[in-house]
């Protein structure tokens, strides 16, 4: 079960990944990075990590990924990018990245990894789940006021220029 699990996560995350990279809307690339950060999530509960999981899904999918699709809409400007690119560049780029991935995937399969024991006890995640209720909760809250302050000093730079642009064309 876990085999075809793995290589459809694996697909996803290459796949959106690539999508995030090419795509010339910021909007879809943004979209795509949240399918990538999802995928690596999988990949978590896949190694038995739930709490790392969920932590990558609140933290990357549901935090970051979200404020950059906030930004993006909030600001509403596209890159428009007016050099023609050569398909020969970027066919060389997609076998770079190719030849990259074969090789760190030999490196992996090569290095005995699976063959590590340890005999440490599991870490417990419900114990690590309570550490942030209990002792880093100062810090869980201040970084929610920064994200909610970044997205609301977007939106105050955003109405800030379209006032200034309905002020000129008065």
């Amino acid at each position: 079960m876990a085999d075809p699990a793995f290589l459809a996560l694996s697909v996803l995350t290459i796949v959106s990944a690539i999508a995030a990279l090419e795509l010339r809307s910021l909007v879809y690339g943004a979209i795509a990075l949240m399918g990538t950060l999802g995928g690596i999530a999988g990949f978590f509960l896949l190694l038995d990590s739930p709490f790392v999981a969920m932590f990558q899904i609140a933290v990357y999918v549901g935090s970051i990924a979200v404020l950059i699709l906030f930004t993006v809409m909030l600001v509403r400007r596209e890159l428009i990018f007016t050099k023609v690119e050569d398909p020969r560049r970027r066919l060389a780029g997609v076998g770079l990245m190719l030849v990259a991935m074969a090789s760190l995937g030999a490196i992996v399969v090569h290095s005995g990894i699976s063959g590590i024991t340890t005999e440490e006890p599991a870490v417990d995640f419900r114990a690590i789940g309570a550490d942030f209720l209990v002792r880093y909760w100062p810090a869980l809250i201040l970084m929610g006021l920064v994200l909610s302050g970044a997205v609301t000093g977007a939106m105050v730079l955003a109405r800030r220029e379209d006032t200034e642009d309905d002020q000129r064309a008065s």
